[in-house]
């Protein structure tokens, strides 16, 4: 192994000519004074930025500048170098180059971790520069999750030799293996809701389990958990959820709550048997999430004057439509906000109640104890309630009893599932309301996708926080259909959706959510690519 040479930083950027020796002096002078590095007193002086130190040291040292955000290092390696390791250097080992090992520091010039490192590894290694930043939010990143799996398998694998050798009970082995199994699903949720992801995935497989969560609507894989790992995992989840861990042939559903943060977080989680083992997916729900405007969900222009006129209306009823995970929830929540005033009396029921609104009665459904979305209405009807909020409309009763309060004097939000403004009439109707009922009652229907936003801190190139998407965060796209007295006519006529919406689009000059994902696309809000994968129409 060759013997490094000791290098120092001050030397390297005055040999390069980007900084005198008066400069340097200057540094040193204030690095004495504030006990920081000389990196950090030179980029505080505002001599040098960090960026062009950077630049200069990869090309004194020749050494390549790696950007982190368009790397993936490898597990296998990662392992090797513990976290504490990695942070106390501000390292991060990213795989295998031949026979060398590729690791990305902070400071290449550090030969003693280096060398470290190298006894670590048994091999020697490549040497790139990162960004500090970079690599602290990639170890937070990776780490966790990584460190935690290891930790649960070496305490899974002492259980087997402790069970295999009956030294102790079998319970005592089972409680020494929780507590790191426990650790590893906290760590999942909370990366996950660091993420901001809306869903977890544990998916068992022939050779491992899979780990995936879904970010602004799309699913990215992440760490996989060793086979050994699956029973306890899952079993953990289950026992968080307060499920029978006893039964793995029938789906089961649970929720548990979680601090994070500061904040609360909900997991509503769903056990489905494969022939693999159980499947897991865990829906994280924000209790601190804030109520938005109509205007922040994405409506604008023409789209926006029409809902905002409906939610004017005195009474009738209004549906948001569009298949699960569009947003519709949120959309009625901000209309929610809109009327949410001391002269009005508002009573949603809802499963689950997402957000928490102050002023607002809300109640949860109870299928278990009778509570029902048709149950919960008729109860509300005796309540004096202004504006009424079902959470979901999902079968002829509950439709029933919300087009009777919505002919009534009242004020109906709901959700339904149609593809399309127009198709909500036709929904109603599959459902068995009759179509003069339905043009009474019905004061408009808005329809709506989520696209993923372009990434502001990347202009959608991806960068390590949109996990190389290019996309970060979701925004609306909508349309708005309001029924004039030609439309009532055509419904009262069983129209079909088709020519409902035909008339719409030319007589009401309705903009289809296509449109408006095509002028969000103009802007630069969101892609074309975007718009294609959400919208039907060509």
């Amino acid at each position: 192994m060759a013997v490094r040479e000791k290098r120092k930083l001050g030397d390297l950027l005055v040999a390069a000519g980007v900084l005198s020796p008066d400069q340097l002096t200057l540094a040193l002078d204030r690095q004495r004074h504030t006990r920081k590095k000389l990196g950090e007193a030179i980029i505080d002086l505002r001599i040098l930025t960090e960026e062009a130190i950077l630049l200069t040291l990869a090309s004194q040292l020749r050494i390549e500048l790696v950007d982190l955000d368009a790397v993936e290092p490898d597990f296998d390696i990662l392992k090797k170098i513990p976290e504490a390791t990695a942070r106390k250097y501000a390292l991060l080992p990213l795989g295998r180059v031949g026979d060398l090992v590729h690791i990305a520091m902070a400071d290449p010039l550090n030969i003693f971790a280096i060398d470290e490192i190298v006894i670590k590894l048994e091999a020697d290694v490549k040497i790139s520069i990162a960004r500090e930043h970079q690599i602290a939010a990639a170890i937070t990143r990776h780490y966790g999750v990584t460190s935690s799996i290891h930790e649960a398998l070496r305490s899974v694998q002492g259980a087997d030799e402790v069970r295999e050798g009956a030294a102790v009970p079998y319970l005592a082995a089972v409680s020494r293996e929780t507590a790191p199994v426990a650790k590893l699903l906290e760590t999942i949720v909370r990366q996950a809701a660091r993420d901001r992801a809306s869903d977890i995935h544990i998916e068992p497989d022939e050779e491992d389990v899979k780990i995936r969560t879904r970010i602004d609507g799309v699913l990215f894989a992440n760490a996989p958990v060793p086979k050994a790992l699956q029973a306890a995992l899952i079993s953990r989840a289950k026992v968080l959820g307060r499920m029978d861990i006893a039964e793995s042939r029938l789906p089961q559903d649970g929720r548990f709550q979680m601090e994070h943060d500061g904040c609360q977080i909900e997991c509503r989680v769903s056990a489905f048997p494969t022939i693999h083992g159980e499947n897991v997916v865990m829906r994280i729900l924000r209790k601190d999430a804030t109520l938005t405007k109509l205007e922040d969900t994405g409506l604008s222009g023409a789209t926006l004057d029409r809902a905002l006129g409906m939610f004017r209306a005195p009474f009738g009823i209004i549906v948001a439509t569009g298949p699960t995970g569009s947003g519709k929830t949120t959309t009625l929540y901000a209309a929610l906000n809109l009327l949410n005033t001391v002269e009005r009396h508002i009573i949603t029921v809802e499963d689950p109640v997402e957000y928490r609104v102050p002023g607002v009665r809300q109640a949860q459904v109870n299928p278990k104890a009778g509570l029902t979305f048709a149950s919960s209405m008729r109860s509300i009807l005796r309540q004096d309630p202004d504006v009424i909020m079902v959470g979901e409309i999902r079968d002829r009763e509950t439709a029933e009893i919300a087009i009777q309060a919505a002919m009534t004097g009242h004020l109906v939000l709901s959700t339904l599932h149609a593809n399309d403004a127009s198709g909500a009439v036709v929904r109603l109707a599959d459902i068995g309301i009759e179509p003069y009922m339905i043009s009474s009652a019905l004061v408009g229907a808005i329809a709506q996708r989520l696209v993923r936003r372009v990434c502001n801190g990347c202009a959608g190139a991806g960068c390590m926080e949109c996990r190389k998407s290019g996309y970060s965060g979701r925004i609306g796209i909508f349309e708005a259909l309001v029924l004039d007295e030609a439309a009532r006519v055509l419904v009262n006529g069983r129209a079909s959706a088709s020519a409902l919406r035909e008339y719409a689009i030319r007589q009401l000059d309705m903009e289809t959510m296509r449109r408006d994902g095509v002028e969000k696309v103009k802007r630069g809000i969101t892609t074309t690519v975007e718009v294609n994968r959400v919208t039907a129409e060509f």
